[in-house]
């Protein structure tokens, strides 16, 4: 799959997440930031979840914030495919876990670049989705960090989905050759050109 995140757009919030909707991704790659977890703030919920009950693609939504639970149940009636957490948050994890996956939904845990991913072990049985980060989370149009690479390859044979969100590119594509990578995030190399389209069926071509 192609998820498109809207954190770095040409267009604003709202006309942005109707193009992805209407184009060829897969689906919606909604990033929020607490300015807690991350040193920033990127949502007005109210809006936001008015913006993306209008949708009608599948929602990926990535909760860069310390305190999930208090996010989780707003997101809930929307069309909700997978949430991903941090597994250093406030809020106890295994709650967390428990609260998507009773609401049918997969269920994700981040990694960030410099963090060991043996952390997630314990949790792997109890979760559906590894997302590896490619850059530092927060900011988007960041350079793809191949030091990565080790993280998905150790994923491989653990019988989870895999995702991949930052800094993904056609450039970056060959990296990935011969890896099972479920769920591929594209933000900037989508949504900084006017033609939506054309950006995601480069990764496609590359990806299927």
């Amino acid at each position: 799959m192609i998820s498109v995140s809207y954190l770095k757009s040409i267009y604003p919030e709202k006309e942005t997440i109707k193009k992805i909707d209407e184009s060829h991704a897969d689906l919606i790659h909604v990033d929020l930031m607490d300015n807690t977890y991350v040193p920033y703030t990127n949502f007005q919920m109210a809006e936001l979840l008015n913006n993306l009950k209008e949708t009608s693609k599948g929602l990926d939504i990535h909760l860069m914030v310390s305190n999930p639970l208090k996010y989780i149940s707003l997101f809930i009636n929307l069309n909700v495919k997978i949430i991903t957490v941090h597994y250093d948050i406030n809020d106890n994890l295994e709650e967390v876990i428990s609260n998507v996956k009773k609401n049918h939904i997969l269920m994700g845990l981040a990694i960030n670049p410099d963090e060991d991913i043996h952390l997630l072990d314990k949790y792997l049985p109890l979760i559906d989705y590894v997302l590896v980060m490619g850059v530092n989370p927060g900011m988007g149009g960041q350079k793809f960090n191949p030091e990565v690479i080790e993280k998905i390859n150790y994923l491989q044979d653990k019988k989870i989905l895999i995702g991949l969100d930052g800094g993904v590119n056609i450039e970056m594509m060959p990296y990935l050759n011969g890896l099972k990578i479920a769920n591929l995030v594209s933000g900037s190399f989508v949504c900084k050109k006017p033609d939506f389209n054309k950006s995601i069926d480069e990764l496609k071509k590359y990806f299927s």
